[in-house]
């Protein structure tokens, strides 16, 4: 017999990830080899079961979804890494496979759609929507600015990650310490993230970023 893939499955919603677990386990090349509620226990665990694949559902309870799909591919290069998400994909899929991420599935998608993809990045493949890849494939032959879908698209991946943490409410240092950055460099973050949006002060930055997390989550 053909040895079953391995998958790790990280997704901090005890019912989501219940429902994915019992995807895998009902898969006759599928086999579950461990399941993470955080970035923490994500990182932990993939030493120890040493996944084919690891399906990371952003957000992250815990860290940066970007961060953490980097942290992985370093600590466990061999893993492919596969994102569900809700988030819109416009924004966040090309940063998750600059990350290192092989595929991208948005959480509406059929159970098939996701095994599909868990397949074809164990063979080694991208996996993205139609949209993504034309889009990308677009950027590709055409180096003309396509237009941002969204101004937070402006923003690096490190300012992404700090705007995103501004929005779910914590201050400096705690961006700081969750970063492992000084608060300088934090306090830097949040001024190219208020010129890049146009944001006249603390205020509105907090304002702005609570209003896009919620509207990223309601997504």
């Amino acid at each position: 017999m053909a040895r079953k893939a391995k998958v790790l499955v990280v997704e901090d919603y005890p019912i989501v990830r219940r429902g994915l677990v019992s995807l895998i386990a009902g898969q006759e090349d599928l086999t579950l080899c461990g399941e993470a509620d955080s970035a923490e226990h994500a990182l932990e665990t993939i030493g120890e079961s040493k996944p084919d694949v690891v399906i990371v559902e952003i957000p992250v309870k815990g860290a940066n979804a970007i961060q953490l799909i980097k942290d992985i591919k370093t600590r466990c290069p061999e893993s492919h890494v596969l994102v569900l998400s809700r988030h819109d994909e416009s924004l966040y899929a090309e940063r998750t496979l600059r990350a290192g991420a092989e595929g991208y599935v948005m959480k509406q998608e059929a159970t098939e759609t996701l095994l599909a993809a868990i397949r074809q990045v164990l063979r080694g493949d991208i996996w993205v929507s139609e949209d993504v890849a034309k889009r990308m494939l677009q950027k590709f032959v055409d180096r003309r600015s396509p237009g941002l879908v969204s101004p937070v698209d402006a923003l690096s991946d490190r300012e992404l990650a700090v705007f995103e943490f501004i929005g779910r409410g914590l201050g400096t240092r705690q961006i700081a310490a969750k970063l492992d950055l000084s608060v300088k460099t934090v306090e830097t973050y949040r001024a190219h993230i208020k010129r890049k949006l146009g944001l006249k002060n603390a205020t509105e930055l907090v304002q702005h970023a609570v209003h896009w997390v919620q509207s990223e989550d309601a997504g």
